[in-house]
């Protein structure tokens, strides 16, 4: 095998077949699979209770943490896939990045990036600064057998963001700044941030993830113009490293309504929905050749179960013509939901798609 070759990608033969996968592949399926974002979190008790008095890095650094969390949401709902428990911001903690995830605020960077000296900070990823992740997929794809694990990662811009704002932000002025005032440096860094997030990416394919998905939490704040200018081209270059493996590459972002035909653009598979955009109005703006993911508000589980049940009916219904479609919420589980709420949103989901 030369350098330049992938190897094969690493999916357990028993989780090929799986309704999941199918979907992700635009096949037939035997009901439309269901798996939540955030699924495995602060909506479940036995979730706040193994976390007790750990923090989310630390979390995320224990192979025997990541496995047993990851693997409560399918236990408990009975979704057709699992995803990896980790943070879009470890990677960057791996390779130095001093940052810290502060409860009630999110990831806060100690040196933000402004300048092309700040590039220094982000050096190569290697898969020995993740080890503890190849351990925790080793253990994961063991015990859950035929269900699929996803692995993910944070895109460049949203990683971006967070690094050049120093935390959390509602209007990305700093990050915007650079893009507009300085677009060479801003270039060079989501070229770096590519380089780190497919080689993270390509950790969890090797160590037996059955698809992945690119979470670009705040690329909504970015007009279509932009987005294709500035944006794109490092994502695209994140889903063409890991092209070769043939794994399903799932593209997700918050209010990208504007941008959903250019998330497919940038290499996804399957594109993520959010609650804003009906999924047969996104199956328009996407164009053929993609299975989309979504898109139930999550706060509609709030709402007595008859409700839940219409809300669903309507998401259902609008994705009846797709090539291939992942029910899932139109954004994270929320903190306060009543997890019996989502296990019988995936035992309707189910009963109702049944083929």
């Amino acid at each position: 095998m030369s350098a330049n070759q992938t190897p094969p990608a690493a999916t357990p033969d028993a989780a090929k077949n799986s309704a999941f996968l199918k979907a992700c592949r635009r096949e037939p399926v035997p009901h439309t699979p269901v798996w939540f974002m955030r699924q495995a979190g602060r909506s479940l008790p036995e979730y706040r209770k193994v976390r007790q008095g750990i923090g989310m890095l630390e979390s995320c650094m224990r192979p025997d943490l990541v496995t047993e969390i990851t693997l409560q949401p399918v236990r408990r709902h009975n979704v057709d896939a699992a995803i990896y428990f980790s943070d879009i911001v470890v990677p960057l903690k791996a390779i130095g990045i001093d940052l810290d995830i502060k409860p009630g605020v999110g990831p806060v960077v100690e040196k933000p990036i402004r300048t092309r000296a700040d590039l220094a900070q982000l050096r190569d990823l290697t898969p020995e600064d993740v080890s503890y992740v190849t351990e925790a997929i080793g253990l994961l794809v063991r015990e859950l057998g035929p269900t699929p694990l996803i692995g993910f990662a944070g895109a460049p811009f949203t990683l971006a963001s967070y690094l050049v704002e120093g935390g959390p932000s509602r209007t990305y002025e700093n990050a915007k700044a650079m893009m507009y005032g300085d677009p060479e440096l801003w270039a060079d860094l989501l070229d770096r941030l590519a380089d780190i997030t497919a080689a993270f990416l390509k950790v969890q394919i090797e160590a037996g993830a059955s698809a992945v998905q690119l979470f670009d939490s705040w690329a909504g704040a970015l007009a279509p113009a932009d987005y294709r200018r500035s944006v794109l081209p490092a994502s695209a270059k994140v889903f063409d490293t890991v092209a070769g493996y043939g794994v399903p590459r799932i593209h997700f972002g918050v209010g990208t309504g504007e941008l959903l035909k250019l998330m497919g653009e940038a290499g996804a598979d399957v594109v993520g929905v959010d609650w804003r955009v009906p999924l047969d109005e996104a199956a328009r703006r996407v164009g053929p050749g993609k299975a989309l993911q979504g898109n139930l508000d999550p706060t509609v589980l709030f709402a007595t179960p008859e409700a839940v049940e219409t809300k669903t009916r309507e998401v259902l219904d609008a994705a009846a013509g797709l090539e291939g479609h992942v029910f899932n919420l139109g954004h994270g589980v929320m903190p306060s939901t009543d997890p019996d709420a989502l296990t019988r949103l995936v035992e309707y989901v189910h009963t109702q798609t049944a083929r």
